[in-house]
């Protein structure tokens, strides 16, 4: 009692001196006086949906006229019912406080509003008579420079309530998933009571403790005349659903961090406090669609190969028998270290026979493994040892169970974009960004293969040789000794250019290389966007054994897509400031001028054709027997030892190019080709991004004429085009053709 009462005496002195001695130390009032709410920068696609935030704290600011009334009044009822009549302190609460203290009861919440404001802002959190004075003080200054609506305003928007949540719109995000003026009573009362206990008292972490708090904010609501007892009762009985944290509804971490980079360059580490928002150019269900397509083609590569283990061993109680409630705390604490996955779920063995394992998921869930992945596991011999009670090990859903997974080795990436105004639709830089950000889109540089033959063939139409041309597919060596083979082994004799790029064959196309020339095919695959130094300088470009990016490859087929043009890539679309105010705009899209043209319009139109083949009846003609429509265009690309596996193709209103390897290179594993691991990838993306989108058939441009079966150059067949490169690499031109005199037009009659 003595104790209690000196402390009481002190806190009163301590105040009377400080009233006395120390208005000149207070803090300056700037930071409210103008304030400047942190708020923390969002990335969103370009239809809205948020694919990342940044910054300590989650924030959304929104003014004191736009606060729901009942969300102020409860925050009133509860905390500070005579916010609206004292002058920062409030003497009544004061004195039952102090009593408390003398009494030995709880100590009692004397702050006000005010007075919270002015600790959140300028104080430490640790309670001390020297802080409770200095915290009076302040209030007391607050109150004679701001109105009872500003100071509402700070504490409404700045106060912690939890789960990184900052200020109660923030909070209406994080536990229901909603804006303020969506909420009900129940759900106001709930956010109201947060302010006393945000860390254990939220409905995440204590949903019991927080509903608890809530029937105290009601019980004051009614009590103060906010609602009616009717009112308290039916809030009462509403079930709340509370948002529970997920993975991101779309997964996109590579571009998110494209956006946080290109801020933070900007803007500096005021990029996380300022209330930026970045709209990407992605759009959401492509997005989706695209990372689902990229994991389970790795997933499908990664199960040709040998389970490796578990990934580490927890101690459970008991013995492989022991199922009880011990064994299922024990069982989800030790999960708590190992980070969950949308798809590969974290699982902990519990326990295992020759026939099948039975595991607990993080969720709780408990599930039986057996069959093939049991199988699997079994037979990859001394690994198959971790595989006992307390073994961490990866699972994936598949059909109405569950299946042994991995975390794959392969990575693999995937972009699409508008090939007329360069929007990226979607990237996806890794099979997980948490565990590889590295971004394998714009980073990585691969040898591209034969994805790059088109490009090369399209400058072969410029040096006369046209799709009918033959070429022979026989033995090569180079003055160098180097001597190339086809994939297979084999050779083929004469072809057509066209049926040479169906089938992939490696020696036409160094013979076409060598027709055209290696420094003009380098300065020509400039015109597409690829850097010629990272090209070699010898035959062996024939086989794509430069380096290239898979967003490079992209923007190049795009040109093939769009007539001609080349289009650089976008990814922001725009920036805007927490006020809405744009701060950065990507140019609008508009008609592509001759200023962008990279190749004739009849070139593209041209190696389309040939690209068509490809998909129809050639390496990839599973494209379009899977999709079903005769609009896809594209080409298959595997490297030496099949490290590098890729297809590059199009839709005319969609580019998308899908590459799998290693991040450190090495082979994919023998028969491993682009057709095999990167075209499924791109087929199953390509599915969902054109399911609505109608069959597109492009017209003929002008300078093109039919011969036989196929397209030439309308100058190819008055100079005469290449007509046949043999096995020496000798040319034979085809005769000269007159073209037919094209007919006057009629004379325009006069005017009347």
């Amino acid at each position: 009692m003595r104790l209690a009462l000196l402390r009481v005496s002190v806190l009163w002195l301590a105040l009377a001196a400080g009233v006395q001695a120390a208005p000149w130390d207070l803090p300056p009032l700037d930071r409210v006086l103008n304030y400047q709410p942190r708020q923390h920068l969002q990335v969103f696609t370009a239809d809205g949906v948020e694919i990342g935030a940044f910054g300590a704290e989650r924030r959304f600011y929104v003014p004191i006229a736009k606060m729901p009334k009942l969300l102020k009044d409860a925050v009133i009822a509860v905390e500070d019912s005579r916010f609206r009549e004292h002058a920062g302190i409030d003497p009544k609460g004061m004195a039952r406080a102090a009593l408390a203290l003398l009494t030995g009861g709880m100590r009692q919440g004397a702050s006000t509003i005010t007075q919270q404001v002015a600790r959140t802002f300028f104080l430490e959190q640790r309670f001390s008579a020297e802080r409770k004075t200095r915290e009076i003080l302040i209030a007391l200054e607050m109150e004679r420079r701001l109105t009872k609506d500003q100071i509402l305003e700070l504490y409404m928007n700045e106060i912690f309530l939890g789960q990184r949540a900052y200020g109660f719109a923030a909070a209406s995000q994080v536990y229901f998933g909603k804006p303020l003026d969506q909420l009900s009573i129940a759900e106001t009362a709930m956010l109201a009571g947060l302010p006393q206990n945000p860390h254990y008292a939220n409905p995440i972490a204590n949903l019991e403790a927080a509903t608890r708090r809530q029937r105290v904010v009601l019980e004051r609501m009614r009590v103060t005349g906010v609602i009616s007892a009717e009112q308290q009762a039916k809030a009462r009985a509403e079930m709340l659903v509370i948002r529970t944290p997920g993975p991101s509804p779309v997964s996109a971490g590579h571009v998110a961090e494209m956006a946080r980079l290109a801020v933070f360059e900007r803007f500096g580490a005021q990029a996380y406090t300022m209330g930026l928002r970045v709209t990407t150019t992605l759009r959401a269900a492509d997005q989706r669609a695209a990372w689902l397509a990229l994991r389970e083609g790795v997933l499908a590569h990664d199960r040709k190969g040998a389970w490796r283990g578990a990934e580490a061993t927890e101690t459970l109680p008991g013995g492989n028998a022991t199922d009880g409630p011990e064994s299922q705390r024990a069982a989800a604490l030790a999960l708590r270290d190992h980070r969950d996955d949308e798809m590969l779920r974290a699982a902990i063995v519990l326990a295992v026979s020759p026939r099948e394992v039975r595991v607990q998921l993080a969720s709780g869930e408990r599930v039986t493994i057996t069959g093939d992945s049991l199988r699997w596991a079994l037979k990859s011999g001394r690994p198959a040892s971790t595989l006992k009670r307390g073994a961490i090990v990866r699972v994936l859903a598949q059909g109405k169970g569950y299946v042994l997974a991995q975390w794959p080795q392969t990575e693999a990436a995937f972009v699409a974009l508008d090939p007329l105004t360069g929007r990226v639709r979607a990237l996806v830089g890794s099979f997980d960004f948490n565990r590889q950000p590295f971004d394998h889109v714009t980073q990585a540089w691969r040898q591209p293969g034969s994805s790059l033959k088109p490009l090369l063939y399209s400058a072969a139409l410029e040096h006369g040789v046209m799709p009918s041309t033959v070429i022979d597919d026989a033995p090569f060596t180079a003055a160098n000794g180097w001597s190339p083979a086809n994939s297979d082994g084999r050779f083929e004799g004469p072809l057509t250019l066209r049926e040479a790029l169906a089938r992939s064959r490696n020696l036409v196309s160094v013979r076409v290389l060598q027709q055209v020339g290696v420094g003009a095919a380098r300065d020509w695959l400039a015109q597409f966007g690829l850097d010629p130094a990272r090209q070699p300088t010898d035959l062996t470009l024939a086989l794509g054994s430069g380096s290239v990016t898979p967003l490079q490859m992209a923007q190049a087929y795009g040109v093939f897509a769009n007539g001609g043009y080349r289009v650089p890539p976008i990814v922001i679309e725009r920036i805007t400031d927490a006020q809405g105010r744009v701060l950065f705009e990507a140019p609008a899209a508009s008609p592509l001028t001759e200023a962008q043209r990279a190749i004739p319009e009849r070139n593209a139109f041209v190696i389309g054709t040939l690209l068509n083949d490809v998909t129809r009846v050639g390496t990839a003609a599973r494209a379009q027997a899977a999709l079903q429509r005769s609009d896809l265009y594209g080409k298959t690309g595997t490297t030496n030892d099949a490290v590098d596996a890729w297809f590059a193709g199009y839709q005319p209103g969609v580019v998308a190019v899908a590459w799998m390897g290693y991040s450190e290179p090495r082979s994919l594993g023998e028969r491993e080709s682009g057709g095999g691991l990167a075209l499924p990838i791109w087929i199953n993306a390509m599915t969902a991004i054109l399911k609505w989108v109608p069959v597109v058939q492009p017209e003929p441009p002008p300078g093109l004429m039919r011969l036989g079966d196929d397209w030439v150059y309308d100058e190819a067949l008055v100079l005469g085009y290449v007509q046949h490169i043999a096995e020496d690499g000798s040319v034979q031109r085809a005769q000269p053709f007159a073209l037919p005199p094209v007919a006057a037009a009629p004379a325009a009659s006069a005017p009347p």
